[in-house]
């Protein structure tokens, strides 16, 4: 891989789709192997917007406008960030070579909708996931509740943090389900997954990287795993490493590289996982940078942004954890534009604790407006220094 100087003839240009906090860490990244970074996101002054070398406000479900401006750009890479894009749109792209879609146009049309990931892991390859139903109406919805037996967890297809997604213990509480999964749909607002609840001991993230190596062939690295909380489908702490035995490690490993390995292309996966005891069971894939996967901005030798980066750009990576550490989430608390935190003193006096204040524009009460980052000797003393500078930051009217 040949770089260029950015805003010049021979800058390489990435675009990345999708400008969030996320996408913000990845600019970052980029832009210290001095990439030229083109942002774009459904509203103005996102995180990534603030950071990237150009911004633009589209949406990303036109097909046509998402079209219109990847001619206009002429990136090397087109980077998806988040779920709610035209993703046959990016199919198009890539067959007429105007870009490379990250990792490729087919993973990213698979993943972005949970019906066509989950039926390749469980029809495909044959992986072990939860029991599910994919339905189109309440009444669909109804039966195949009452046919997996609950608990059963009822999400859209297409969601993201957790939106939409609903813990249904009995029939009462469908309509309230129903109501909530038509309104958490980013795209497709009429099509929904039914699963039944596995008995699990705790979840993992566990990020895959599939990179070039010195032969130039793509080899499959792991980082170590990540454990996390999550409340109403939206993490709200993460740890790294998660313990865990060695037999379920392997099967881990087996199922994130089957599962990356059939999506195939370059650059980081965010595997989640359940496990109990020995064995695992695969639940979803997002083929980028992953939220819990935030802890590796204070755990890893190079953090799941520089891996992306490098991976991508077909540049070496290394997927050595430093040292244990945890992540908390810093919530905006209220609904109001251009706030501001107090407290930022007083968190960062702890030793060993980090923030990240992401920028956005506007704050929701469950927003996640900033994230605590803290390392210490084990992975629980992390944990209680990340939720402790966490909880010091006060979010305040501007």
């Amino acid at each position: 891989m040949r770089l260029g100087t950015p805003l010049s003839p021979s800058a390489t240009r990435v675009m990345l789709l999708g400008a969030g906090e996320l996408g913000k860490e990845l600019i970052i990244a980029l832009q210290r192997l001095g990439i030229e970074v083109v942002a774009v996101d459904r509203y103005a002054d996102a995180p990534g917007h603030q950071v990237a070398h150009r911004a633009h406000v589209i949406d990303m479900t036109d097909g046509a406008a998402l079209r219109a401006l990847i001619e206009a750009e002429k990136p090397l890479l087109v980077v998806p960030e988040i779920e709610a894009i035209a993703t046959e749109t990016l199919l198009e792209i890539e067959h007429a070579g105007l870009a490379e879609v990250i990792p490729t146009a087919r993973a990213v049309n698979l993943t972005m909708n949970r019906e066509g990931i989950r039926r390749l892991a469980a029809e495909t390859l044959g992986l072990p996931t939860s029991p599910y139903a994919f339905v189109d109406s309440y009444a669909g919805m109804c039966a195949a509740a009452a046919r997996l037996g609950y608990p059963v967890i009822v999400k859209p297809v297409m969601s993201s943090s957790g939106k939409g997604q609903s813990r249904v213990d009995e029939a009462g509480q469908m309509q309230a389900a129903w109501d909530y999964a038509v309104r958490g749909g980013r795209v497709d607002r009429g099509r929904f997954i039914v699963e039944g609840v596995i008995d699990f001991d705790y979840e993992i993230t566990l990020l895959t990287v599939r990179a070039r190596a010195a032969s130039g062939t793509v080899e499959t690295r792991f980082c170590a795993p990540i454990g996390h909380l999550q409340v109403k489908g939206d993490y709200v702490e993460s740890w790294q490493p998660q313990a865990m035995s060695q037999t379920a490690l392997e099967r881990a490993r087996e199922i994130a590289a089957a599962v990356t390995g059939e999506l195939g292309g370059r650059g980081l996966f965010g595997v989640e996982l359940f496990v109990k005891g020995d064995e695992v069971w695969f639940s979803e894939v997002s083929p980028r940078p992953h939220d819990t996967g935030m802890v590796t901005l204070a755990t890893q030798r190079q953090n799941e942004f520089e891996l992306h980066a490098r991976a991508i750009l077909g540049l070496p990576v290394d997927t050595s954890l430093r040292e244990p550490g945890a992540s908390a989430v810093i919530y905006g608390a209220m609904d109001a534009r251009g706030i501001a935190f107090e407290g930022v003193d007083d968190a960062l006096a702890a030793p060993g604790v980090d923030l990240r204040l992401f920028g956005k524009p506007a704050a929701f009460v469950r927003r996640r407006m900033g994230v605590a980052l803290a390392t210490a000797g084990s992975p629980d003393a992390a944990r209680g220094l990340a939720k402790a500078a966490a909880a010091k930051i006060q979010p305040v009217p501007a």
